[in-house]
């Protein structure tokens, strides 16, 4: 059975004692802690091993991170133990109702704001724990006595995202660099008496160097080797009770071909919305009797460039995850799904103009950004 982001937390759970399966045998001494690499992609990381070699020594397995593979989709799947079928946090951006009416609006679940990642802040309108109302397996820890830590930069503590996929209360150790990353996740496992801890640890660094620079460059390399030294010093400095988990949330390819929607009036026909990324885009349709013609429109203009399909389409083939939608997370998902193939990205440039500009991108299915590694300390 193929194993992907979903089965962490279960299998950190299981370690703790709380029913439910155990795939990568996590056994608690006292603490647990998963750090997640934002953008540590597991053929990235063999490409590199020469700049990671103790993250590259200690890959325990691969895991999927799941589709769309993207940081507000795979840290949700991460903290629910599900897929986004089941918890509906479906891409980076989606439609999600406007009010009592009919009318759409896109969500950005990154930000979580509305229109655009420089949007109106959504939390009062679209409630993030409304928007993924299941539970995650964190409040599993805290029922079962286990102390809850986040170990991530200040402004992650009270965000949409966090809200919405983690939901359990914590003690925050503001972390915005690798050095706060590693004294906070000390802290938590050098913390006296007997009680349980578990702690979620974020570096955005990596990913945010593949954004601007190109996963393998120059400035992602120096970023890499950065982590692999404080996954090193984690390592020796650790007490035996606690158990470190290292992963990423999805990998990442260069952008080769730039296909620019906004510049293409045929793509713009009976799109009501369009929302997602660049390597996977959501169409929402004026109507339903355009779908025909619409996926039409995108299949000649993209070509090889991009799958195109229904929803139905979509779900019949389990992208979102093995259970098919409810009615409310399925209407969050594109009337039409485009999948860019190859190197190719799908920019708007008018609509994301800062998101247009970046030179890594991921979210689809090569194993560049789907595969991540599981890293587990000795």
């Amino acid at each position: 059975m193929e194993l992907s982001l979903a089965d962490v937390m279960p299998s950190v759970a299981a370690g703790f004692g709380l029913d439910g399966p155990n795939p990568f045998a996590v056994r608690s001494g006292r603490d647990v802690v998963v750090l997640l690499i934002d953008g540590l992609g597991s053929e990235l990381l063999a490409r590199s091993a020469d700049d990671a070699p103790t993250l590259a020594a200690h890959v325990s397995t691969t895991l999927r991170a799941g589709f769309p593979a993207t940081t507000a989709t795979s840290l949700t799947s991460l903290a629910v133990g599900a897929p986004c079928a089941v918890h509906g946090v479906i891409g980076y951006s989606f439609a999600v109702p406007d009010g009592a009416d009919e009318d759409l609006r896109t969500l950005n679940a990154l930000r979580w704001t509305f229109d655009s990642a420089a949007g109106p802040d959504a939390r009062a309108d679209a409630e993030p724990e409304s928007v993924q109302p299941m539970a995650s397996d964190l409040e599993r820890l805290a029922t079962h006595d286990v102390d809850i830590h986040y170990v991530v930069p200040g402004y992650q503590a009270a965000s949409g995202l966090t809200r919405a996929a983690f939901r359990a209360t914590g003690t925050v150790h503001p972390a915005a660099t690798l050095d706060e990353v590693r004294d906070g996740i000390l802290d938590v496992a050098r913390m006296p008496g007997r009680g349980r801890h578990f702690a979620y640890a974020y570096y955005p660094g990596l990913d945010m160097a593949g954004h601007l620079h190109g996963p393998g460059s120059t400035p992602w390399r120096e970023q890499l080797r950065a982590v692999d030294a404080a996954v090193a010093e984690l390592f020796d400095d650790l007490p035996s009770t606690c158990t470190l988990l290292v992963t990423g949330d999805h990998g990442m390819i260069s952008a080769g071909t730039v296909i620019d929607l906004d510049a293409a009036p045929e793509l713009q026909y009976g799109a009501r919305l369009i929302a997602g990324e660049a390597r996977v885009r959501h169409v929402y349709l004026e109507s339903a009797a355009a779908r025909d013609d619409v996926v039409a429109a995108w299949t000649s203009t993209l070509g090889e460039h991009a799958r195109v399909v229904t929803r139905e389409q979509a779900f019949d083939e389990r992208w979102f995850g093995a259970a098919t939608p409810g009615p409310a997370i399925a209407a969050r998902i594109g009337d039409v799904v485009a999948v860019a193939e190859g190197d190719a990205v799908l920019v708007r440039p008018e609509a994301e103009p800062l998101e247009s500009t970046m030179i890594g991108h991921h979210g689809a299915w090569t194993a560049d950004e789907q595969l991540v590694p599981l890293v587990v300390n000795p």
